[in-house]
């Protein structure tokens, strides 16, 4: 089992491997406070033929016992996915799809698992962050590890990773993802200001592959 622990703004993110999900090709558990996802990575065996596209699945899913609650009453299973798993799949979805290689034929799924939830955090950069990891992890040939991020704007300070309760005092909700080399994807939420926007000033740099993510 291995573990890194890593300081981000005023808190710690922690991420391990090595402990749950071994069969899979790469698997992390990322951590910040009470806050825990486990990330997996898998691809098949064998590539799909005739097929001219990159067959990746990402599912993020938030189950209620994270929270400690379990459904009761009529309906005793957890339902469909809701808006923000669906929205928070297609954020990891985006900025890992151009990293990898042209003509990746394999079935390749990854799969974040919600394993607790506090008051603090939001589980949706952590598993932006896991995934990543896991497919650094995995022998699938991915081409740049990234890393996402909130960040916040409170009384004129940046936050990075702000809590539930600074976001709803700050003014600038934007997630961003990317390499040491450059910004991948950034996606802005909310901007309370006269002033320009942020992402109007400055342009993030083309992804390493020329395919555009879908």
């Amino acid at each position: 089992m291995h573990k890194r622990d890593l300081s981000l703004g005023s808190q710690t993110l922690s991420i391990e491997t090595g402990r749950l999900a071994k069969q899979a090709d790469g698997a992390v558990i990322v951590r910040m406070g009470d806050t825990m996802v486990l990330v997996t990575a898998c691809h098949s065996s064998s590539p799909r033929e005739g097929i001219d596209f990159l067959p990746l699945t990402v599912d993020y899913r938030e189950y209620t016992y994270a929270s400690g609650r379990i459904p009761g009453g009529f309906f005793k299973r957890e339902g469909k996915a809701t808006e923000k798993e669906t929205l928070t799949s297609r954020v990891i979805d985006r900025p890992i799809r151009p990293l990898f290689p042209a003509g990746w034929a394999y079935e390749t799924q990854v799969i974040a698992f919600v394993l607790s939830a506090d008051t603090d955090n939001d589980s949706d950069v952590l598993a932006l962050t896991g995934a990543s990891a896991a497919l650094a992890l995995s022998e699938m040939p991915f081409e740049k590890t990234i890393a996402g991020v909130r960040v916040g704007l409170v009384d004129g300070q940046y936050i990075v990773n702000p809590t539930f309760a600074q976001r709803k005092l700050s003014k600038l909700d934007l997630m961003v993802a990317g390499s040491k080399d450059g910004i991948v994807m950034w996606k802005p939420a909310r901007w309370k200001s006269r002033k320009k926007r942020p992402c109007r000033r400055s342009k993030p740099p083309r992804p390493p592959s020329t395919r555009s993510a879908t």
